[in-house]
């Protein structure tokens, strides 16, 4: 008996790795309605397994399958928490498309954890949902006359025409897509009224549809050349049949109101996919969807040169500034070489969310940013377009018609890029106050790397923005100043660094008064004139002015009070000056480019002459001694 029930149990455990073997070939051929059928029936015998978990959340994630995708990814994670961060992402984009907010946040935080892309400023999902709420708002929107109940998505501006992919056609519903059980795609065009209101659609005549998927076209400016996705269609070498693959970019031509001579362009492969193709502003260049060998993630977004003959160059993958281990696609580039495109792999509020970024002169990208609602939603936002401020985009939100329907939306406020702070201040001479223009502002990262250098204006104001996630040394320079830097602190959004510059040489002229400009005092005691170590300190600032201005002379002339009488005064000053001058010649500065001479009390700056009674502080004042520049 307990050889019959282990014979019954191992039989029972072939038989399962028979169904999973199949399962899971059905699954690598993306034909995922078949997979999922017998991917249930085992999870329905009792068989448990990251593996089938795994999948199963996969297949329902990928079809917008929401409810069905947190069931199996809460299944996994109760078998084994220790999963790859995409998982973790995954989970939290299928809850928070349920509307179960709080736990989406906490999976969320754990994805950024375990995957480390807090970039200093966003360290959590309350960061990113706030972030998200400063550009929402910004749109209206409502369904286009044109939707159908089944897909309609993908818009793309021809002329005077929308062109679209749509399952519409109802000759072709018998026959449904193994990925999602769908009917096949085809491209339709429809007229655009005055009024903004589509006319009847109509297929694209020529070469174009096909029995199997066509969706994401995009036009050159002469509306002489398409650029679309088709299905890849490869033989079954088994069974003889044609089997649906991978996803190939073509190129096609409109000759007598026809598209033909379509072309399988170079940049396609077998064994991964290439789709949603879109042009630069001036055509020569291509970005695309694609999984092809070194992607980041599912999907990411490449780029092509297009060359003036056609031909194309090697595809490059945009970084992970865009892409991540997720999913990108659909990009979309405006005339002003914005880039928008749709992911789940960067924080947003549902499955795909549209995201923007400005791609600069020199091909750097700037900061991304969520556009917020009501573009996005908690559903899958995808083939964002806009010409002006007019524009469409296609969703499976639940308020639809169809499984995907268009929408058209207005766009009433440009994009804020809340990610940048404001860097600003006002350079000023620290001892008149006034401001300082044309003064170099440095800005470097904590890597030591030059960011940004500007000038002040007539107003000593600078003003730039930067990242705010990152912290900044700033340094100010000014000729005949001395440098001053400062560090700037990331996360904030305004960073104000105000800078008062202290003169570093002075405008020199024969009979200035050295002395005042730096305040220089020298005490002696009574009845001396030996140099004090408080009077050498206020010597070292005439020894740096006399070391940066090697070519000056300096007359040094010292005065006394009125106390005591007339001649000791004289020759008291006249001590007091060669000592000082003596001071200096050790100091470095040549005998040769020193005079000295006393004064006495014969040039009294007050009234305090003899037999005028004073206060120590008026008298003080006459004890004084001049260093006057003579070329």
């Amino acid at each position: 008996m307990c050889a019959l029930l282990f014979l019954v149990s191992v039989l029972s455990g072939l038989a399962q790795e028979v169904k999973l073997d199949r399962a899971n070939k059905k699954y690598e051929e993306l034909a995922y309605i078949d997979a999922s059928k017998i991917y249930l029936d085992l999870e329905d015998s009792g068989y448990r397994s990251e593996e089938l978990f795994r999948k199963l959340g996969n297949i329902y994630y990928f079809n917008a399958k929401y409810a069905e995708a947190a069931r199996w990814y809460k299944e996994l994670f109760a078998l084994n928490e220790k999963l790859e961060p995409i998982y973790y992402l995954r989970y939290s984009q299928s809850l928070k498309a349920l509307g179960n907010k709080e736990l989406s946040i906490r999976w969320f935080d754990t994805y950024i954890k375990k995957n480390g892309i807090g970039n200093g400023t966003l360290e959590n999902a309350i960061d990113y949902l706030e972030i998200i709420e400063e550009n929402s708002g910004r749109y209206t929107m409502e369904p286009v006359n044109i939707n159908s109940t089944g897909v309609d998505f993908g818009a793309a501006f021809h002329g005077k025409n929308l062109v679209f992919s749509s399952t519409q056609d109802l000759k072709k519903s018998t026959r449904l897509s193994p990925w999602d059980g769908l009917p096949f795609l085809d491209l339709f065009k429809a007229s655009i009224g005055r009024d903004g209101s589509l006319e009847t659609p109509i297929k694209l005549k020529g070469d174009v549809n096909t029995k199997y998927h066509e969706s994401s076209a995009v036009f050159t400016a002469d509306g002489t050349t398409m650029y679309f996705t088709r299905n890849n269609v490869t033989p079954n070498k088994k069974s003889r049949r044609q089997e649906v693959q991978h996803l190939k970019i073509y190129r096609a031509t409109m000759k007598n109101g026809k598209w033909t001579d379509v072309e399988d362009l170079p940049i396609n492969g077998e064994g991964y996919s290439n789709a949603h193709p879109i042009l630069s502003p001036k055509e020569d260049r291509m970005y695309f969807a694609s999984n092809r060998p070194g992607s980041l993630g599912l999907t990411d977004i490449y780029s092509v040169d297009i060359h003036p003959d056609g031909s194309l160059g090697r595809p490059k993958n945009l970084g992970k500034k865009i892409n991540t281990t997720g999913r990108e696609s659909f990009p979309f580039l405006s005339i002003d070489n914005e880039l928008y495109f749709s992911s789940d792999g960067h924080y947003g509020l549902g499955g795909y969310d549209v995201f923007y970024t400005k791609i600069r002169e020199d091909g750097s990208f700037g900061n991304l940013l969520n556009v917020g609602k009501p573009v996005n939603s908690s559903f899958d936002d995808v083939a964002f377009v806009i010409q002006g401020n007019k524009g469409y985009i296609s969703s499976n939100r639940s308020e639809g018609m169809g499984h995907d329907d268009i929408y058209s939306f207005t766009e009433t406020e440009k994009i804020k890029d809340v990610l940048q702070s404001k860097l600003f201040g006002i350079v000023s001479d620290r001892e008149t106050n006034e401001p300082l223009n044309d003064a170099t502002i440095i800005i470097s990262n904590e890597d030591d790397i030059v960011v940004a250098e500007l000038k002040t204006d007539k107003k000593g104001y600078y003003e730039t923005e930067v990242d705010m996630g990152i912290s900044y040394v700033i340094r100010v320079e000014k000729e005949r100043y001395e440098p001053e830097d400062t560090y700037s602190q990331k996360s904030q959004q305004d960073r104000e660094h105000n800078f008062a510059l202290t003169k570093n040489v002075i405008d020199v002229k024969r009979g200035h008064d050295i002395a005042k400009t730096f305040n220089v005092v020298i005490y002696f005691d009574l009845d001396k004139s030996n140099i004090r170590p408080d009077a050498a300190l206020e010597l070292e600032k005439i020894v740096s002015v006399m070391k940066l201005h090697p070519s000056i002379k300096i007359n040094v002339r010292s005065h006394t009070d009125s106390r005591a009488n007339d001649h000791y005064n004289m020759a008291l000053s006249e001590r007091r000056a060669k000592s000082t001058v003596d001071y200096l010649v050790t100091r470095g500065i040549s005998a040769t480019r020193l005079t000295s001479l006393g004064y006495g009390e014969s040039q009294l700056v007050n009234h305090c002459s003899n037999g005028v009674r004073c206060s120590k502080a008026q008298h003080q004042l006459n004890r004084r001694s001049e260093f006057i520049v003579e070329f």
